[in-house]
């Protein structure tokens, strides 16, 4: 063994403070974007918002390309939530979840997005459901005993209003002496005439069957709903209304008759209350249509535009100590401006490549999506594929659409009969339109879908149907059969 000495020649990307620092605000959401921006603010004096009253004509510029203003749009869930209301009874009937989707009322969301659907979060925070029973427990006469047993009742309804555990794990979990299973089972029945109606239910069947017998006794078709659903509900969750007739002997007229009354009930009370998160969405690009083409421009009132405080910055220190500190915030500050110019820069490039690329879509809709994935965006920018996905990820577009997150514009690519490709996002747009125009009496199964999609030059699988229906949450044929 000898010691040598040998000398290499490569290249290493260094990852300087500055590059870290771009990188990560290239990443950060519009929210999260301001929060920096504030803590930076606070932390560094030599950093301030350009005052608008000393940019007017910026101003004036800003506010004609950024048009229309950031806005909470409401997404509309009423068609969809019609369509699959009788779509998936029996799809997972074992986990007591896919009961809601028999009920055409607007138990929430069902899987197919309507196009006027928007990808945002709306609502209003409310009591829980936890505190709203802790408040009938606190107005209802219970023994010491019994309270303390039904605090644990309480403690164990998930948000659905469903109990997540036994009442023998209820009783075993409880440090009382000498209480037996019997006296849980008694405290239950006695919050489970809390409102919301059902709640604290062990099933669903339980949970409907509470409500149906909270009716008055005249309402109609009641006694016949109470049988099917103590009887017959694997029957009723399949949808074999032939068996059904068969066995309780109703007319198909009776029957339906009776699906209607059950359709009124509520297959998670829980839902009705309960704290609802808010998730703002702050659009980074807005799109509209200039001269006849869709143009994106950045929605400059997302976040501050910053400037150096040129008086602080000519400040001369009484120390060396004071003196570096001005230098170093003055070069903390240069850098995130320069940080966020270049965000910005890159976000305009990639959200006019998408915009672009998808011209048909702002005019007809996702039927007409184009296929297009990150590596496409990336060669025509001359970025990195990596970079490409930061800068779509949590950044939104608000078009006259709606508000959808750039990944959104992504799919992959499914070749048609002509060669030519076809985007998967506009191929799933087909099916649910297929299924939305379908006769619910005889709903299309997966190979016709296939069929009617290759009359319109478009051939996929039948199991490439099945898993795009799947994704979009729409259940198989046999479960949107519906009488009603």
């Amino acid at each position: 063994m000898k010691a040598a000495l040998q000398l290499k020649f490569g290249q290493q990307l260094a990852m300087t403070p500055q590059l870290q620092q771009a990188i990560r605000l290239l990443q950060l959401s519009s929210l999260e974007l301001q929060q920096e921006i504030q803590e930076a603010l606070d932390s560094n004096p030599l950093l301030q918002v350009v005052e608008e009253n000393n940019h007017t004509d910026e101003k004036t510029e800003s506010s004609q390309e950024s048009s229309p203003e950031t806005t909470v749009v409401e997404a509309s869930t009423q068609d969809s939530a019609e369509l699959m209301a009788t779509n998936s009874i029996g799809e997972d009937l074992a986990m007591d979840t896919s009961w809601e989707d028999v009920y055409s009322s607007n138990t929430g969301n069902t899987g197919i997005a309507s196009d006027d659907e928007l990808p945002i979060y709306q609502g209003e925070t409310q009591t829980s459901l936890y505190d709203h029973l802790l408040w009938q427990l606190e107005l209802t006469p219970f023994t010491e005993t019994d309270h303390a047993i039904a605090i644990a009742i309480i403690d164990a309804i998930d948000d659905r209003g469903f109990l997540t555990l036994s009442t023998a794990d209820i009783t075993a979990s409880l440090s009382l002496p000498d209480i037996e299973e019997d006296e849980t089972v008694a405290v239950l029945k006695r919050v489970q005439q809390f409102e919301p109606l059902g709640v604290g239910s062990r099933n669903l069947q339980e949970c409907l069957l509470l409500q149906l017998n909270a009716l008055p006794d005249d309402t109609p078709r009641k006694q016949q709903a109470c049988e099917i659903l103590e009887n017959y509900i694997e029957h009723l969750a399949n949808r074999d209304y032939k068996m059904i007739v068969k066995e309780t002997k109703l007319k198909e007229s009776d029957l339906i008759a009776v699906l209607q009354l059950i359709q009124q009930l509520d297959p998670r009370p829980g839902s009705q209350i309960g704290e609802n998160d808010i998730e703002y969405v702050i659009p980074d690009v807005n799109v509209i249509k200039v001269n006849g083409k869709w143009t994106v421009f950045l929605n400059n009132t997302s976040t501050p535009k910053l400037e150096v405080n040129q008086h602080y910055a000519t400040i001369t220190g009484a120390n060396s100590d004071d003196n570096q500190y001005i230098k170093d915030q003055l070069q903390e500050a240069k850098w995130l401006i320069k940080s966020l110019e270049s965000r910005n820069d890159t976000l305009l490039k990639v959200a006019r490549c998408i915009v672009e690329t998808q011209q048909e879509f702002f005019n007809k809709g996702e039927e007409a999506m184009q296929p297009m994935i990150l590596n496409d965006v990336a060669q025509v920018i001359d970025m990195h594929e990596s970079t490409i996905s930061r800068v779509t990820t949590q950044k939104y577009m608000h078009t006259p659409r709606g508000i959808f997150e750039l990944k959104y514009f992504f799919s992959s690519h499914v070749s048609n009969d002509e060669g030519e490709d076809k985007s998967s996002t506009a191929i799933r747009a087909l099916i649910k339109k297929l299924v939305a125009e379908e006769n619910s009496a005889k709903p299309l199964s997966d190979n016709k879908i296939a069929t009617l999609l290759a009359e319109q030059g478009v051939k996929v699988a039948r199991r490439t149907v099945a898993k795009y229906r799947e994704s979009l949450g729409i259940a198989p044929s046999s479960q949107r059969k519906r009488l009603v």
